[in-house]
């Protein structure tokens, strides 16, 4: 009796540490570049393309491409979140409202856009945490490479691809998952 007691305890703190560990995006909660809280609960059923972005980085002209990808696609389906990053050679230095008007300005952002954010190393944001720990988000484990690195989420809020930073966002791999071929 002892015995089977010992094992369903074991069982039971398994299930429970197994459990907190199984998170999707839509638990996370966080603050757009206009102060204002975004809640990830309210992207249920809509594929998500996370993206850390940067306004002085080489591939920063990537904002124009996601801005026609998300004109294109975003709907109810769909939708790009950008966090904006100063994680590599300083190439975000802006505070939130600089980086709003350079989107607005220069790319004519309309997806989301959060408050900068680490991406990498001790400070590193939870849902950074999330997308790179395959502990936490059941798909895999991968470093944050550079700037315009996309993680893809599905309609249940689950990560399924991480692609590259010098993947063009319009990219046909991409473009397949967002129309679901």
């Amino acid at each position: 009796m002892k015995l089977l007691t010992t094992t369903l305890s074991f069982l039971l703190i398994t299930f429970i540490t197994m459990s907190q560990n199984e998170k999707t995006i839509h638990d996370f909660k966080v603050t757009d570049l206009n102060g204002k809280e975004f809640d990830f609960s309210t992207m249920e059923g809509k594929k998500v393309m996370i993206v850390n972005t940067a306004s002085k980085c080489g591939l920063t002209p990537q904002y124009e491409q996601l801005q026609t990808i998300y004109e294109k696609y975003g709907s109810e389906d769909f939708v790009i979140v950008g966090f904006p990053a100063n994680d590599f050679m300083k190439q975000e230095p802006g505070s939130d409202e600089e980086i709003a008007a350079f989107c607005e300005k220069n790319y004519g952002v309309t997806f989301p856009m959060m408050s900068k954010i680490t991406v990498k190393g001790d400070d590193m944001h939870p849902i950074y945490q999330f997308l790179t720990s395959k502990d936490r988000n059941g798909h895999s484990d991968n470093d944050v490479a550079w700037n315009f690195q996309k993680y893809l989420i599905n309609e249940k809020g689950e990560l399924v691809k991480v692609i590259g930073p010098r993947t063009q966002p319009d990219d046909e791999e991409i473009v397949s998952w967002i129309e679901g071929k």
